[in-house]
């Protein structure tokens, strides 16, 4: 079992679906004066601003709707304190710089809980 520490929130960022990245990519662009931090291909890009972090999802990263996303250093460890706690836990799931699960709360939205690579 993990130490505490490793299941608490080290970072928080919002996710907005958008059906094409280059236009929402520009979009924001152009809202926030920045240029993104990070884009990979169709599927993710993000804008770091002042310590907090916008992404974009499209195609199989996207759920369709605006989602929270929090990092943690354990993600197994909090997925498991979760799921002990009667929340609803899918995943984890392996992607290309994380592995992360969702978690669904008792008004039925998710929140996105990932480990970095």
């Amino acid at each position: 079992m993990a130490d505490v520490a490793d299941e608490k929130a080290l970072g928080l960022a919002s996710v907005f679906p958008t059906a094409r990245m280059a236009d929402g990519v520009t979009f924001l662009a152009a809202v926030l004066g920045i240029e993104p931090t990070f884009v990979d291909g169709e599927r993710w890009a993000q804008f770091d601003l002042g310590g907090a972090r916008l992404a974009l999802a499209s195609g199989a990263e996207s759920s369709g709707a605006a989602r929270v996303m929090v990092k943690v250093a354990d993600a197994a460890g909090v997925a498991e304190r979760l799921a002990r706690s009667g929340y609803d836990v899918a995943g984890p799931v392996a992607g290309p710089h994380e592995v992360r699960f969702s978690v669904t709360g008792p008004d039925g939205w998710s929140v996105v809980v990932y480990e970095p690579l």
